[in-house]
């Protein structure tokens, strides 16, 4: 199964970056033996319209053009649940066994994610009601999909 996150906005280099970087490796690593292909980052340029709206229905063009079909989308989003990490690698299980060609998370821009991503997708998750950096929410996306796949290899990462 195709692994991808899918961010507006582009990252800059520095410790964030090489936070992600380092978890897309072992993403890679664990990955493939579970069934998922190594992880693939696509970033996406943000709008330049100057109602929040707009952006968001611009943004969200994007994203929803980039998805592969058939794909099981994950958005993140503050309005969803938050589920515990075992569940969570449950949910990608399922979806790896259920035949989607694809798992998509999505991370939208600073105006958050327009609605019609949030009705296309399967799961809407939230790290909390708080408030997070966009470089951070993209570290703790691929550090959540390497915890899911140790959860669901049996490794004790998650115990960590």
């Amino acid at each position: 199964m195709k692994l991808s996150i899918l961010a507006v906005g582009r990252m800059k280099a520095g410790p964030e970056r090489e936070l992600l970087e380092r978890y897309v490796k072992r993403l890679a690593g664990l990955a493939p033996s579970l069934g998922f292909a190594p992880v693939e980052w696509r970033e996406f340029d943000e709008s330049r319209a100057r109602a929040p709206e707009t952006r968001r229905a611009e943004e969200a063009k994007i994203l929803l053009a980039a998805m592969v079909k058939g794909a099981h989308l994950v958005a993140l989003d503050e309005r969803g649940a938050s589920p515990a990490s075992e569940p969570f690698a449950r949910d990608l299980a399922k979806a790896r066994d259920s035949g989607a060609s694809a798992l998509v998370v999505v991370i939208g821009g600073p105006d958050g994610l327009d609605g019609s991503v949030r009705a296309s997708a399967q799961k809407i998750v939230s790290f909390g009601a708080m408030t997070w950096p966009h470089q951070l929410v993209r570290v703790m996306a691929a550090e959540q999909l390497y915890r899911a796949m140790t959860i669901l290899a049996g490794h004790p990462y998650h115990r960590e």
